[in-house]
């Protein structure tokens, strides 16, 4: 009878142990809903970057009906900067050009309202705004901190067959006589290149 009783309890005791080395790997694991959260981060944070915005505030500013903006690289070719050279007397700042296309959307549709660039001059951001007629590129503004819009304003509607001459058809307007050659180098520069690579073919 005492063999019978002691098989008894050593049987319990078994499932008891058993019982608890099951209840054990429970709770040392982790819940599902956190492997499920904790595999989805480690997908988050292996995920490329989305390429940030690198439109600047001031090219933004000239188009506030745009909903968004891409920035265009292209190379300028050697030929045509050996003739805006020749055209200008300046020099091309980089064969590799950068504009800025601002788009809206209308009914659903993606639309572009214009494009823009950012030359360096006398030390300024300037911002050339740009609209297309016929085909070409014109200048539809000029931007530039501290610069008077008395002297910018001289650059709205010339195109790439329009005389930029300073002292004629450009004037100082209280500008400083370098800082207006300068300016008007880079703006003409900019025209003639934007015309080479975006504008239709001329035969002249």
């Amino acid at each position: 009878m005492n063999k019978v009783i002691a098989l008894i309890a050593a049987v319990i005791l078994s499932a008891f142990a058993a019982a608890c080395s099951s209840d054990s790997s429970v709770n040392n694991a982790a819940p599902a809903g956190n492997r499920s959260s904790t595999n989805a981060n480690a997908v988050t944070a292996n995920a490329p970057a989305k390429p940030a915005d690198e439109t600047p505030a001031p090219v933004k500013a000239a188009f506030p009906d745009a909903q968004s903006f891409t920035k265009q690289h292209k190379d300028i070719p050697q030929n045509s900067i050996a003739d805006i050279e020749k055209d200008t007397g300046g020099k091309v700042p980089d064969t590799d050009h950068h504009s800025y296309l601002a788009f809206s959307t209308e009914g659903g549709a993606r639309k572009q309202v214009g494009a823009a660039t950012v030359v360096k001059a006398d030390g300024k951001d300037v911002v050339i705004v740009y609209e297309n007629k016929d085909g070409s590129p014109y200048i539809k503004e000029i931007r530039a901190d501290g610069v008077p819009a008395t002297f910018l304003s001289q650059f709205a509607g010339k195109g790439h067959d329009d005389k930029f001459a300073f002292g004629s058809e450009i004037k100082a307007n209280g500008v400083d006589e370098s800082a207006v050659k300068a300016i008007t180098m880079a703006i003409k520069i900019d025209m003639l290149t934007m015309q080479a690579l975006y504008g239709k073919a001329h035969a002249h």
